[in-house]
């Protein structure tokens, strides 16, 4: 019996979140992306908390040229570490979410990088 790829997509998110975890020094970047739209969370695990958020909803990025997703995903990225800096967050451990680190997740990662956040 084959899986679909929303049930592979649940395993595989599965086994990385045995391996990644966060904590209040290193937070985990939480990456989910729609059809339409890409979110990025800092989550601390322990507390079971939500430290801060970006997404490609938010005014920053919606304002701005339309632009393909993948521009809109690097725009996330930037404003995410942005907002890391602001709240002295300098290290974070990326959890990609089962998805492939390939196009808009890879993008969102390389310009949370460019901004200035350690994975």
């Amino acid at each position: 019996m084959s899986l679909s790829k929303v049930q592979r997509r649940k395993r595989v998110k599965q086994r990385i979140r045995k391996k990644v975890s966060g904590t209040a020094d290193l937070p985990r970047v939480a990456v989910f992306r729609s059809n339409k739209q890409i979110y990025a969370q800092v989550v601390d695990d322990l507390k079971g908390i939500t430290i801060l958020s970006a997404s490609s909803r938010e005014k920053e990025v919606d304002a701005a040229e339309k632009k393909n997703k993948i521009e809109q995903a690097a725009l996330v990225g930037k404003l995410l570490a942005e907002k890391c800096k602001e709240a002295k967050i300098e290290k974070v451990v990326f959890d990609r979410g089962g998805y492939k680190y390939h196009g808009r997740v890879k993008s969102l990662a390389e310009a949370a990088r460019k901004g200035g956040l350690k994975f």
